[in-house]
């Protein structure tokens, strides 16, 4: 029953990421019906993004309470009303509306199955799920695509992904049975009955602050570089506006393949050793990328760096914290991540506009720097200090 758990989990990573980049591609043909300026779509992210942080914080809770299995179920029905809503919203306040449940049902589910998967699951199996989220993040735009080019507007694309959500609901709701006999009678866990933590208990455990910040600071960065790189290469290196789109979207391509290929490189290293050498990874292609002839190298490197931190960091989250705390843990890693991603690259934004976006790779390489930093301290305070015996399968 076991092995029929896991393609569902690898479904409902496919199905988080489909619509992670629907707004991107929609928003161009969203914002001229609606008749409201394009930055507009920064205040539906804003929203979407506070939900996603506030139901992290909530995750352990709300676990505790329901399980896994059902948690998933009703965060992904929630998402699956929240882009129906989208679909038959004909006013910019609508979208805020309906922006409210998206943000919650994106977060419960990102927390819960990641902690699931790091109780139950070996490491490649966190880099597998994580490159299916990328998979479904490729898909979206496709799927919007389709639907504009086949004139059903982008009303229709949101509704495409809307039944796709929907049809995923029914198979979770079909297999909790699933959820429930892995959790309960081979895990090799004790049921969790203690007392859900709050936020001042969370940051008490020693290293919790650490990985936070860790996660932040990874999130920062590649959220950073997603969105600006192509601005990057136009301004400063002078490459033409549809290259500079094609070269950066290597970057992506780089996260996505570097997650199947550490699925295969987990079983030999350590959750640790990986991500120290995704770091690594990253500050070489932040050196490639002050070149200008080969800094879509860089990008490549950068994008190969990212690939193991996320999923690695995650999985390690139970040995670092022990299987009792790992839930309320990632939760707060995950509003973290959130917050990196919303907050860095309005940041470098006004950087660009005041000072100068050729300090693009300088902001980037001051975050890995107190991403590395982090990452060690983290390591010296859990007592993990010796990565290579720590084996992360």
């Amino acid at each position: 029953m076991f092995q029929l758990l896991l393609p569902i989990i690898y479904l409902a990573f496919i199905s988080l990421g489909l619509p992670d980049s629907l707004l991107g591609s929609a928003w161009p043909s969203m914002y001229t019906t609606m008749n409201v300026p394009i930055s507009y779509a920064g205040i539906v992210s804003m929203i979407i993004a506070a939900g996603t942080i506030i139901s992290s914080l909530f995750t352990d809770r709300l676990t505790r309470k329901l399980s896994t299995g059902k948690l998933t179920a009703i965060s992904v029905a929630m998402t699956a009303l929240a882009l129906f809503g989208f679909s038959i919203s004909s006013s910019f306040w609508m979208l805020c509306l309906w922006a409210i449940p998206y943000g919650l049902g994106a977060g419960s589910v990102d927390a819960s199955l990641n902690n699931y998967v790091a109780l139950y699951y070996s490491s490649r199996h966190m880099s597998w799920l994580h490159c299916m989220w990328g998979i479904g993040t490729s898909i979206g735009p496709y799927i919007m695509g389709f639907a504009l080019t086949n004139g059903s507007g982008w009303h229709m694309g949101y509704r495409y992904i809307s039944i796709m959500q929907i049809v995923l609901t029914f198979i979770l709701i079909i297999s909790l049975s699933l959820w429930k006999d892995k959790a309960n009678n081979d895990s090799g866990h004790p049921q969790n009955t203690s007392a859900p933590l709050s936020l001042p208990a969370i940051l008490k455990f020693p290293g919790a602050k650490e990985a936070m910040i860790t996660f932040f600071c990874y999130c920062a960065l590649e959220s950073t570089t997603g969105l600006w790189a192509s601005s990057y290469l136009v301004l400063h290196n002078g490459v033409n506006s549809e290259t500079a789109a094609t070269y950066a979207s290597l970057f992506y391509i780089g996260i996505t393949i570097g997650r199947g290929v550490t699925g295969f490189v987990s079983l030999k290293f350590s959750d640790a050793q990986l991500t120290r050498l995704g770091q690594v990874m990253i500050v070489i292609g932040i050196l490639v990328l002050l070149t200008p002839y080969i800094s879509i190298a860089g990008l490549i490197f950068i994008g190969l760096g990212c690939a193991p931190i996320f999923p690695c960091m995650l999985h390690a989250t139970p040995t670092h914290f022990g299987y009792d705390n790992s839930q309320a843990i990632m939760g707060a890693q995950m509003a973290c991540s959130y917050v990196g991603t919303c907050l860095m690259p309005p940041i470098f934004g006004l950087i660009a506009n005041h000072i100068n976006i050729a300090l693009f790779p300088l902001f980037l390489f001051v975050i890995i720097v107190l991403m590395i930093f982090m990452h060690t301290k983290l390591l010296h305070k859990v007592g993990k200090k010796d990565a290579a015996t720590i084996r992360s399968h």
